[in-house]
């Protein structure tokens, strides 16, 4: 809790649990069902877990937390004795999180503010992170909510994925993708979904390319310090190249790690790494 604010976020944020612990946020997990089996996102199924199942599997959906949860979540606030909750969600472009909420909210017995990232995955996640330290500055809900807003227009991605024929079953990959495709596709998630940015001839060289889109904000945001997530789904190896790389680039303040869980790792499957990225401060 900050300042008898409670924040409440959702388990595709992926937030660090360093931070989690110590503002007490609440997190409501999405579910993945995998052939016919619910399983809550880092509750019933961890990471490692669903990538060992997820190769074989017949089918495998998400779905948003359920209202009774996020009340849960709430009622969890209120009993620690907050005065208003800041509830704060994956985007509702790719989820059903916020319509959720905005209904658990009519439940609530304190006031909650629903705030949409428009965002998903780790940049839902730095979206969240910046609204934790306007709180911690004393700011109020509408000045957290236009923080958010701020956030979610700055900050950007680039991945690779080597499922791409799950992307394209989920309805998540968009523009036309050869049946056979020669080298490494270097995706962004855009609002219309998952888009190839570029193509490179081997992973080693669609890392430079993604450390080439993290310079590109770089150039683009003079004076500006970066905070950089670097996540991967069952391709450390491919994150921790990555992550080295990106290290070594001017104006980068931060590095933190994650792990694509069941939410996102449904769209992508396994083999998905990269990086999203926030120039700081995010307003002028």
């Amino acid at each position: 809790m900050i300042r008898e604010t409670a924040v409440v976020t959702d388990s595709a944020a992926y937030l660090p649990q360093a931070l989690i612990a110590q503002h007490g946020v609440l997190v409501a997990p999405l579910s993945v069902e995998i052939d016919g089996d619910e399983y809550l996102e880092g509750v019933d199924i961890t990471a490692d877990e669903f990538y060992g199942r997820v190769g074989d599997a017949r089918s495998v959906s998400t779905s948003q937390p359920s209202i009774g949860r996020l009340i849960e979540c709430y009622q969890q606030a209120a009993e620690a004795g907050a005065k208003h909750i800041l509830s704060i969600h994956i985007g509702a472009n790719v989820s059903g999180t916020v319509q959720s909420a905005q209904l658990a909210a009519e439940s609530s017995e304190i006031p909650v503010t629903v705030v949409d990232t428009g965002q998903a995955s780790f940049a839902e996640g730095l979206c969240v992170m910046e609204a934790i330290e306007a709180l911690e500055c004393g700011a109020n809900a509408t000045d957290v909510m236009e923080r958010v807003r701020s956030a979610s227009a700055v900050v950007g991605n680039t991945f690779v994925v080597r499922a791409l024929e799950l992307a394209a079953r989920g309805g998540r990959l968009t523009g036309d993708v050869p049946d056979s495709v020669a080298g490494v596709p270097v995706m962004a998630l855009m609002e219309s979904g998952m888009e190839v940015v570029a193509m490179a001839k081997s992973l080693d060289e669609a890392v430079n390319t993604m450390t080439g889109h993290v310079q590109t904000a770089i150039n683009n945001a003079p004076g500006k310090q970066f905070r950089v997530g670097v996540g991967h789904g069952a391709s450390p190896e491919i994150a921790a190249a990555l992550r080295e790389r990106i290290e070594g680039l001017s104006a980068v303040a931060e590095v933190l790690d994650y792990v694509v869980g069941p939410s996102m790792g449904s769209h992508t499957g396994p083999g998905t790494a990269g990086a999203v990225f926030i120039p700081r401060p995010v307003a002028a």
